[in-house]
């Protein structure tokens, strides 16, 4: 019995290191959202921080298009950076047996 605890400790620890490097690699990560063609982008990082937004001046013709679009630019934006921490987060917890109904992170 003590082995699988000592295992398992040992195997939450090597998922911890693991998950700590992910969580490094995606506030390091930068994503374009994209609307309208290109019309407008956004760029987000991985720790949903903006650095960036891009408007065609065609796009500023109709104020209500381009809100549409930056919100649209921003939404994908924003999936891109799930999928990229879901991918990440889904490698670095490989392998580990989890309950189920538990979700990582925590």
């Amino acid at each position: 019995m003590r082995g699988n605890i000592a295992q398992l400790m040992q195997q939450a620890q090597k998922m911890q290191e693991e998950m700590q490097r992910a969580q490094e690699e995606l506030a390091n990560i930068e994503v374009i959202g994209n609307a309208g063609g290109g019309m407008v982008s956004v760029t987000l990082t991985g720790r949903m921080e903006c650095r960036k937004v891009r408007i065609d001046p065609q796009a500023l013709a109709d104020p209500e298009m381009a809100e549409d679009l930056i919100a649209a630019a921003i939404n994908d934006a924003v999936n891109k950076v799930n999928a990229a921490s879901q991918e990440r987060m889904g490698s670095a917890t490989a392998g580990m047996q989890l309950p189920p109904g538990m979700k990582l992170p925590f």
